[in-house]
């Protein structure tokens, strides 16, 4: 139980962390996004920029919480859930000024994509069955 609470914890630090720092790279990498950000003035290219953003990072948040708590199956749900629950509000707020397809696509597809990336298979080490590190016997000197 303990796990599942921690793995929640570090899955909504992950989304806001990880979400935070690629927005500050699109506001250095995508022309105009910085001047467009405050009224969500935003170009075609920069909405689905940002949408891609969403992805990336609620698939990032979703292995952290598998690190975290791999038993866990209740864990990126509740994670998902609680973003929907913070942006549900924010999307309401500022309905008007993104289009429809927008919010929908963020919303609908943000708890699945926590889910989706807590299922992504984990990298192993090379030669590694069981994702420990093979032991190799040493030679005699």
């Amino acid at each position: 139980m303990w796990r599942t609470v921690l793995a929640v914890i570090g899955g909504l630090v992950a989304w806001t962390l990880i979400a935070t720092l690629l927005d500050i790279g699109l506001r250095r990498v995508l022309p105009g996004y910085a001047q467009a950000e405050p009224a969500l003035a935003f170009t075609l290219g920069m909405k689905i920029a940002r949408l891609s953003l969403a992805v990336v990072t609620s698939l990032a948040a979703g292995a952290v919480v598998r690190a975290i708590a791999p038993a866990s199956k209740l864990a990126p749900w509740i994670v998902g859930l609680v973003m929907l629950a913070f942006f549900l509000p924010a999307h309401i707020q500022i309905g008007a000024r993104l289009p429809m397809w927008y919010h929908l696509f963020f919303l609908i597809t943000l708890a699945p994509l926590v889910k989706l990336g807590a299922q992504l298979p984990l990298r192993r080490p090379a030669g590694s069955q069981d994702g420990t590190l093979p032991i190799q016997a040493s030679e005699p000197s």
